[in-house]
């Protein structure tokens, strides 16, 4: 078992471009209404997996919503536990080994790929996509099964934002989550990580 360590919130560095704010609403809610005690029990049963960058940054390859939810809700430090030390790589060899261990999600709310330069230094900058709430929407109501596939999520949001169109998400979120789960366990979804049929 990798061991638990703490570290301030704000210190963690993204991995992806894009979050789901809706999604992380949700989460700020529940974190906000925990008393304190409460609050750091829940994350220290929820620890952040981390691999140690150029200049020993942390860089989350999951929880992301979990970690901006809790910068936004005042919570100053979170767990995480470390999958791997790359503070001696360079730069460019930190994110080929990054990407050659899918620990890095370069695309941005369109699906369209960019440089790692590109990814924020800080959880406040990730950018929203709507399609990413979607996917957590409709994985916590059922519709498809949590995997340890690498961003199965986006992977979900992808296959959203091809068969939902963004009016219908936007003018009624919860109407979308209700056809996304239909989506989700149609035969167009099968092959997708976390499929239940």
């Amino acid at each position: 078992m990798p061991k638990l360590q703490q570290a301030p919130i704000k210190s963690l560095r993204p991995t992806q471009l894009t979050i789901g704010l809706i999604e992380v609403e949700a989460k700020r809610k529940h974190l906000a209404a925990l008393p304190p005690k409460d609050q750091q029990e829940f994350l220290e049963s929820h620890p952040m997996p981390v691999v140690i960058g150029p200049g020993n940054k942390l860089y989350i390859t999951d929880h992301h919503h979990l970690a901006r939810a809790a910068l936004e809700a005042g919570v100053v430090s979170g767990y995480f536990t470390v999958d791997a030390d790359l503070g001696s790589h360079g730069l460019e060899e930190f994110w080929r080994n990054m990407a050659d261990n899918s620990w890095v999600h370069p695309l941005d709310q369109n699906g369209v790929r960019h440089h790692y330069a590109c990814i924020p230094n800080n959880l406040d900058q990730l950018v929203d996509d709507i399609y990413r709430s979607l996917a957590g929407f409709v994985r916590d109501a059922g519709g498809y099964d949590k995997t340890r596939t690498a961003f199965a999520e986006f992977i979900w949001a992808d296959f959203f934002r091809r068969n939902v169109a963004i009016e219908d998400v936007n003018a009624d979120f919860r109407g979308a989550v209700r056809r996304a789960q239909r989506l989700a366990r149609s035969p167009l979804a099968k092959g997708i990580p976390g499929f239940k049929g």
